[in-house]
């Protein structure tokens, strides 16, 4: 399964999102962070540790990185 986490550059910090969980979106001081964040906050909607995630940087846009974040669920 791949899922986009887009994560947006603000000048108080970093906001991390993935559209396609509901709800699922954290915030940091600094993009490690919030990156390290939004894995473990998606292995807690997705009940699957987070050690089977793979997070690929896709493409950046003036403030915004989209990431696809690669699991195998089973």
């Amino acid at each position: 399964m791949i899922l986009d986490v887009i994560v947006t550059k603000s000048d108080d910090g970093y906001t991390a999102e993935i559209p396609s969980l509901k709800g699922c979106e954290s915030w940091a001081h600094d993009e490690d962070t919030v990156l390290n964040k939004i894995i473990e906050l998606a292995s807690f909607y997705l009940q699957t540790k987070t050690d089977k995630f793979k997070l690929d940087k896709a493409r950046v846009k003036a403030n915004i990185s989209v990431y696809k974040l690669v699991f195998n669920k089973s």
